[in-house]
């Protein structure tokens, strides 16, 4: 999704703006600008350009941008209007006194924008957004606070908006629905943000703007009210993690810095949430009795997330007993769950603001059900939402292509399903305190994984000419082969398809031929015997092999033409060591192709709106 930052306070805006937008340029964009105040002529200074950053700030180099202390700035991916400079934020009303920067979508735009050209006002542009510079400017009288609280009354949708008027040159205000904003509290200066890397070297004490409240800033005030009004007394947090941790340390793309955070983040987790043999949940938000209670379990989730989910399906079936249905949450609120008493529903997200999981949850939780989310966000949407909440505390996740945050929800799966297990006395207390001590070395195992790293590289060399790969896997690891496709399509824009192993004769088999090259998911397991009969009939069809596999198993080498080992595990567990080959096969695959790794293309990290 979209980037907003906006600055009110004694220093030179506009390089304050141009650095955070740099820093959310993990978010997906196409292009980007800048407007501050101008007390040179009275009207908002706006400078915009398609594509990168740079391009925007050789824009401003070329053209100077006026002095200023107060300022809003964007990134923007397209929605309504193609990518240009015309559809790019910031939006201004006609006299250019007014400017906005939007998230989200006002799904009402239209009925307004008839409204107003019928009063004689020319539309500049194709953007939903822009209706709101009107509509603000219709409404001001003097009062930015008012024209903006009456004109978000008008408007239907997702919005995270900053407003700045001419008229009013030290003041930014700013309001959310359904998209995430958040405020950073400095000294004689504040903020808004979409994120918090955009601020994070300025400040560490934020307020999480909630839905259906907007803010007023000054460089030493801030003021929240709800829309109707009301006075709220924020809550400031402090950021835990630190700027080093939001930058690349040294890696070429976050992509492979975030693989390579895995064994630290899955270690802190056990550190955190296990003691002794014991599991602890603290944040779920449900009692033991609670738990023991539920009958059945929605896990809901879009994307990497929704793999993630199909791996906890298995787990806490296996472990617990207790049914388990994976939605894709854009399908979940659009038909009729059964939801009965007892059911419990499980939204799983590294932002915590995705617009279908928050509507999904919203419905289960107002037909009675219990909610509990899995989540990376601290204070985020979701979050609020929920019942309870399980933080995976994975850190910032820079890369739009998710790689820890992938690993950690599905670390938190197995430490809920071991949970729900003891609870309901489906496994010995002697299984699950094996099972517990296997999870607690997969972090070593991570690390031996990406010792081998250079092995998948070269495999990457000769792999990325391929016009089409065929991911498979069976049980526990079919969500794994879904979840390397989707990496590899994701940042290589290799048309990749992930299937249940067994079901490849029912289509996919007819795709196989000396130019399609196959990833076979075949660690030491229950379904190994059925895995090689796969990988025979596709070496059969000439296809190109290349298998991960359990250290130790020599005998795949018959069967195909690279192998990647993974350390042994108990085979429950194998779906977090399969995950880093994969990871690490799309990224070498996608720097071989000179792709955008961090940033690929019509991609964006939060998908805030439908």
């Amino acid at each position: 999704m979209c980037g907003i930052i906006g600055y009110v306070g004694s220093k030179e805006a506009t390089p304050i703006l141009l650095e955070g937008l740099k820093k959310l340029e993990y978010r997906g964009y196409d292009s980007s600008g800048v407007g501050v105040c101008s007390a040179k002529d009275g009207k908002i200074a706006i400078r915009k350009a398609q594509g990168k950053i740079r391009h925007l700030e050789e824009l401003i180099k070329s053209h100077a941008i006026p002095h200023s202390t107060v300022g809003i700035s964007h990134t923007r991916w397209a929605t309504h209007g193609a990518p240009s400079h015309r559809n790019s934020h910031p939006h201004c009303n006609v006299k250019q006194t007014i400017a906005v920067v939007h998230n989200g979508i006002i799904e009402n735009y239209q009925e307004i924008k008839q409204e107003l050209q019928k009063k004689g006002i020319k539309f500049s542009s194709e953007t939903d957004t822009e209706v709101i510079a009107h509509l603000v400017s219709q409404y001001f009288h003097g009062d930015l606070i008012k024209a903006v609280q009456k004109a978000i009354g008008r408007v239907r949708g997702a919005f995270a908006i900053g407003v700045i008027s001419s008229a009013t040159p030290n003041l930014l205000v700013a309001a959310r629905v359904g998209s995430p904003l958040i405020i950073g509290i400095g000294k004689g200066e504040n903020f808004i943000a979409s994120d918090v890397p955009a601020i994070l070297d300025k400040t560490k004490r934020v307020i999480y703007l909630k839905d259906g409240e907007m803010a007023a800033l000054t460089a030493n005030d801030v003021k929240i009210w709800k829309f109707d009004g009301k006075p709220v007394t924020p809550k400031i947090d402090t950021i835990t993690f630190t700027v080093g941790s939001a930058q690349k340390e040294g890696y070429p793309h976050f992509m492979l810095k975030e693989i390579h955070e895995q064994p630290n983040v899955l270690a802190q987790m056990m550190k955190v949430r296990t003691k002794g043999n014991n599991v602890i949940l603290d944040g779920i938000g449900l009692s033991d009795n609670q738990l023991k209670s539920i009958k059945n379990i929605y896990i809901v989730a879009c994307g990497t997330a929704y793999h993630a989910g199909m791996v906890g399906k298995y787990v806490i079936e296996k472990l617990s007993g207790i049914p388990v249905t994976v939605d894709a949450a854009s399908e979940f609120r659009y038909r009729e769950p059964i939801l009965q008493k007892g059911t419990l529903i499980v939204s799983v997200s590294q932002s915590g603001e995705t617009a279908d999981t928050l509507a999904a949850v919203r419905d289960a939780r107002a037909r009675g059900a219990k909610a509990i989310t899995i989540c990376n966000a601290v204070g985020s949407s979701l979050v609020r939402e929920s019942d309870g909440v399980l933080y995976t505390h994975a850190g910032p996740e820079i890369g739009v292509a998710s790689t820890k945050a992938y690993t950690a929800q599905i670390g938190m799966f197995y430490l809920f399903a071991l949970k729900l297990g003891e609870l309901r006395k489906k496994l010995s207390d002697a299984e699950r305190q094996k099972i517990l001590k296997e999870l607690k070395h997969i972090p070593t195992l991570f690390k031996t994984i990406l010792k081998d790293k250079d092995h998948v590289a070269q495999i990457a060399k000769k792999k990325f000419r391929f016009g089409c790969f065929l991911f498979l896997g069976r049980n526990v690891n079919y969500p794994s082969a879904l979840e390397g496709a989707l990496k590899l399509k994701e940042i290589s824009y290799i048309p990749a398809e992930g299937y249940a192993a067994g079901e490849m004769k029912h289509g996919p088999i007819a795709l196989i031929d000396e130019y399609r090259a196959v990833v076979c998911i075949a660690p030491q397991s229950d379904v190994y015997e059925k895995m090689i009969s796969n990988i025979q009939e596709i070496r059969a069809r000439k296809g190109k092999i290349t298998a991960i596999a359990t250290q130790g198993d020599t005998n795949i080498k018959k069967h195909a033409d690279y192998v990647i080992y993974i350390p042994k595990t108990n085979p429950l567990l194998t779906p977090l060591l399969v995950a880093l080959p994969l990871q690490l096969i799309a990224y070498y695959i996608a720097v071989n192709l000179g792709c955008d790794v961090d940033q690929p293309r019509n991609l964006a990290k939060s998908v805030t709106v439908e």
